[in-house]
């Protein structure tokens, strides 16, 4: 693959970093992955699928870009787990000083570790919404506690959560749940009405972190650990609209892209996951 461009492709006015209101922070980590390896080469090839999106969104009838959307350095991939978390707190920390909306994309889901971490110090009292088909509740896993098999027990201890699309765990992991906070896959299917439902357990001001295999892998299945039954497009997308309308986004990441050599179509479904929410998010603020 060539070498990174910034997300969306953007003119170099649209990617300033001073002028920029979004920043999209690429964290290529795989550190801890324990099935299928490569998803370090995840943000590379959702930014360079967002080369190829139409940068006008039909249902909002916008064009977020327009706020500025720069692509920061990669952050190291090489890093120990627990040092890698305080690498990407660090990070986000620093944008969120200068009032930048800050964006990950992943890379395993342990990179959203440093993400929850600066984001809760900025906003108290703030909640996370995980999309995820796995409940990430141990509060070990082989030896470490920042595995991407903990990344939820790690950011219950800031601030409470509320888990969608559920439909895999260790037994170890049930008495951890939260009744009325987890909504499992199977419960879901076929309606719209659990939506509702999902964001009344939210409070104000909302990180949310999305783990790709929560979609089903009919369309995503460039993941480290499909598994059946999950989401589709349009039920995701209403989920994210209703809660960039209904409460305050604050930040998001997307994790878990472990691109198909010549399967190109998740590649593109992340990249254009991550600019609808920017979308929604930004619909009726100036640019």
């Amino acid at each position: 693959m060539t070498e990174p461009i910034n997300f969306g492709a953007l003119p170099p006015e649209y990617c300033d970093e001073g002028r920029s209101r979004i920043v999209m922070v690429p964290v290529p980590y795989d550190g801890t992955s324990t099935w299928v390896k490569g998803a370090d080469k995840g943000p590379d090839a959702i930014i360079h699928a967002s080369a190829n999106m139409e940068l006008y969104d039909i249902e909002t009838d916008s064009q977020v870009y327009q706020h500025g959307i720069f692509t920061d350095e990669a952050i190291a991939p090489d890093l120990p787990p627990a040092e890698m978390v305080d690498a990407v707190r660090q990070r986000v920390q620093e944008h969120l000083a200068n009032n930048k909306f800050v964006a990950l994309a992943g890379g395993e889901h342990s990179v959203s570790i440093g993400a929850v971490q600066a984001h809760a110090q900025r906003y108290p009292g703030m909640s996370v919404l995980q999309l995820d088909a796995h409940s990430d509740l141990r509060d070990e896993y082989e030896g470490s506690r920042y595995n991407h098999a903990c990344v939820m027990a790690r950011v219950r201890e800031l601030c409470p959560i509320v888990q969608v699309g559920i439909r895999s765990m260790d037994a170890c992991e049930r008495p951890a749940m939260e009744a009325g906070r987890v909504f499992f896959a199977e419960e879901i299917h076929g309606g719209r009405g659990w939506i509702g439902e999902v964001v009344a357990r939210l409070t104000e001001q909302v990180y949310i972190t999305i783990d790709l295999d929560v979609f089903d892998p009919s369309i995503m299945p460039s993941t480290g650990t499909p598994e059946p039954g999950g989401l589709l497009w349009y039920d995701v997308l209403a989920l994210m609209k209703t809660v960039c309308r209904q409460r305050t986004v604050v930040g998001f990441d997307v994790v878990e892209m472990c691109p198909v050599k010549s399967h190109w179509a998740p590649d593109f479904l992340a990249a254009k996951l991550i600019y609808k929410i920017l979308s929604y998010r930004f619909l009726g603020d100036s640019a």
